[in-house]
């Protein structure tokens, strides 16, 4: 590795599992301090196992205000500040077919995904503004390849992801030129515990589904099923201050090319 991310801070929210915790892993190696927010306490004591004197991480949820605002202060303490937000929070809908939901459990099941998905993110990014715009640094929001077409997931957690595409849009253009905001549009990943609707009793991860990397690898035009890692490098990319310094508003799919 060549040290690209060393000396900054990072704050990761969801960065316990699947490509969060990758990316976290991506950044520590690049030398960076991450500091991660997650809500499962299991996944927060895998991150501190892994990397003991590393990673610092506070358990709480990414809709929280308060526990965003624990997050900002720990990541920027010591004088640290905060460089680079990352957010890769999200839930799926696991295909859920809106035509046949009892209204109640739809307008419930959209405030949850779009909470989880994309407030989350709206959040993460009005309690950090501050510090990165002090640092002139960056924000990277984790989209979809279902931001992009009718693929990918159902309705429900596609228009979040096309929501995000728009924030992404926005943003970089409300935060310039002070914090450049970029996404990356991940496509089907293996070795995800990406959890479904609560709203919808959805208790199922993504990484049980049967024949699930059977159908990724079909759907590719390189023929193979990335798996969180393979997201990284395109994180790493974007939060460096100099390989990607001119970069803003811009989205990177990495979803293996649609076949």
């Amino acid at each position: 590795m060549s040290g690209s991310l060393r000396g900054m801070s990072i704050l990761v929210t969801g960065g316990g599992s699947g490509i969060g915790r990758a990316v976290t892993g991506g950044y520590l190696a690049e030398g960076a301090h991450v500091t991660v927010l997650e809500r499962d306490p299991a996944a927060a004591d895998d991150l501190v196992d892994a990397w003991p004197d590393a990673v610092c991480v506070i358990i709480g949820d990414a809709t929280d205000p308060d526990a965003i605002d624990e997050a900002v202060t720990i990541a920027s303490a010591e004088d640290r500040g905060l460089d680079q937000l990352t957010c890769c929070v999200g839930i799926f809908d696991f295909y859920a077919p809106v035509p046949d939901l009892e209204p109640r459990r739809l307008a419930a099941a959209a405030g949850e995904i779009w909470e989880t998905n994309v407030l989350s993110a709206l959040l993460a990014v009005n309690r950090a503004y501050p510090l990165l715009r002090a640092a002139g640094g960056s924000v990277t929001l984790t989209l979809s390849e279902s931001a992009f077409g009718g693929r990918g997931g159902g309705v429900l957690y596609g228009s979040s992801k096309w929501a995000l595409r728009g924030v992404v849009a926005h943003l970089s253009v409300d935060l310039a030129p002070e914090v450049r905001v970029n996404g990356v549009a991940p496509g089907g990943t293996s070795g995800t515990r990406l959890r479904g609707l609560g709203a919808l009793g959805q208790e199922q991860t993504a990484d049980t589904v049967p024949g699930r990397a059977e159908r990724i690898k079909a759907g590719t035009l390189l023929q193979r099923v990335p798996e969180p890692a393979d997201h990284a490098g395109a994180y790493v990319f974007l939060a460096d201050p100099v390989a990607s310094g001119v970069c803003t508003g811009v989205v990177i799919n990495t979803d293996g090319g649609r076949a």
